[in-house]
């Protein structure tokens, strides 16, 4: 059955969404209702106390002793984009001072140094989220043997038109098949690729992602009161495919 990962805030501003979660209180509380509504994983960007992004030992342990005090046993993934630290050596050296692990972090292979970091991650026992948006990324995720260390594969169709989005998706995904890559995979869309990518992500039988980071809006174009209400609008979408006589 598709897994549902709820994608609490990422880069958004705060003046994009009242509800976005910022404060390790707020990730907390979205994150309990998040998994209430069906999801199984968090993923979040956590904030400094000026709402910066940050990847700091301190910052990171905060967030991530709320979430683990208001929904225990539920996995927690972090990002490690190259926006929150530019340089790959400080953001290596970042990650290297953690001092509270999350389960789960999400590099982008796009990026310069993410094969180090990825190694370094599953050294330090966080699984690694390879994030894989272009044929390229499949090709660099094979060529430098990195499934070895990854718990998952996410194939990100951000921007764009949906069609185009799928299209991309389904280049990426030949890639692996062809070579016969044993991940997990998890496919999602961003914006106006969001629902159109969960859609097509439950269909295949792949795990998927939805929250405040992805979308603001439902399918219908309205905009949703915060991250528990697009989950339950997945997990309703996952329910009805499998009742509908989709084996996945």
């Amino acid at each position: 059955m598709t897994l549902i990962k709820a994608c609490l805030n990422g880069t958004r501003r705060p003046e994009e969404h009242p509800a976005l979660p910022l404060t390790p209180a707020q990730i907390a509380a979205d994150s309990r209702a998040a998994v209430a509504a069906g999801a199984s994983i968090v993923h979040v960007h956590p904030r400094d106390r000026r709402g910066r992004e940050s990847l700091a030992p301190d910052v990171l342990a905060s967030v991530v002793r709320a979430i683990r005090g208001a929904a225990p046993g539920v996995p927690i993934g972090v990002s490690t984009g190259a926006w929150i630290e530019a340089d790959a050596a400080s953001r290596l050296a970042s990650v290297r001072s953690w001092t509270v692990l999350p389960d789960l972090a999400s590099v982008n292979l796009s990026e310069e140094g993410s094969v180090e970091l990825a190694y370094t991650l599953a050294h330090l026992g966080v699984g690694v989220e390879a994030g894989v948006w272009t044929e390229a990324d499949a090709e660099l995720l094979v060529e430098r043997e990195l499934a070895a260390v990854c718990t998952r594969i996410l194939v990100e169709v951000e921007g764009g038109e949906p069609g185009d989005a799928a299209a991309e998706a389904g280049r990426i995904l030949a890639v692996l098949d062809r070579y016969e890559v044993a991940v997990p995979r998890l496919l999602h869309g961003a914006d106006a690729s969001a629902w159109p990518a969960l859609d097509a992500a439950i269909a295949a039988g792949l795990d998927t992602r939805i929250g405040l980071e992805d979308t603001l809006l439902d399918p219908d174009g309205r905009r949703v009161p915060g991250n528990a209400a697009l989950v339950r609008i997945a997990a309703d979408r996952v329910h009805a495919a499998r009742a509908a006589g989709n084996p996945h």
